[in-house]
């Protein structure tokens, strides 16, 4: 079985640098076994790409997306962390948070967009317990904020 890096280059991914943080915190904490990743914004390059709410300004397609980016942040914060991504035993939760519109009710499709690069990059270990939260508004106007915590070696 290949590990996540070499599953990451199988992609066509390449981590991008861990994104600074915005406010007062880390970008990971650790604890024992268990990483957990402070809230990942979809920012490429410095740069928010999409804002706005889900089911106004942004469909739920494109959200998804955005949901991916944010997991490829966390993942690059998770490395950062741990130095190899083969050190990552599991994901064991994911916490997605979707700026909606009132009559928006598709965030699990949309943190969908994290939770499948998860399990493409670790396997069967991406595999995670979720919460997809719908909320009024995100830092930055982004239409979707991804955390997980991670269990390591």
């Amino acid at each position: 079985m290949s590990t996540p890096e070499e599953r990451l280059r199988e992609l066509g991914i390449e981590l991008p640098d861990v994104v600074p943080p915005v406010a007062s915190y880390v970008p990971t904490a650790r604890t024992g076994s268990l990483v957990y990743t402070s809230g990942q914004v979809p920012v490429v390059k410095g740069e928010v790409g999409v804002t706005g709410k889900v089911g106004a300004e942004v469909d739920a397609d494109e959200a998804a997306r955005q949901a991916r980016i944010c997991a490829l942040n966390a993942i690059a914060a998770l490395k950062a962390e741990v130095g190899e991504l083969s050190r990552v035993r599991r994901i064991v939760k994911v916490v997605g948070f979707v700026a909606s519109a009132p009559d928006f009710s598709g965030q699990p499709q949309v943190v969908n967009g994290a939770s499948d690069l998860l399990v493409e990059v670790f396997g069967d270990a991406g595999r995670h317990a979720r919460s997809a939260v719908g909320v009024a508004a995100l830092p930055l106007n982004v239409p979707v904020e991804v955390e997980l915590i991670a269990e390591v070696d």
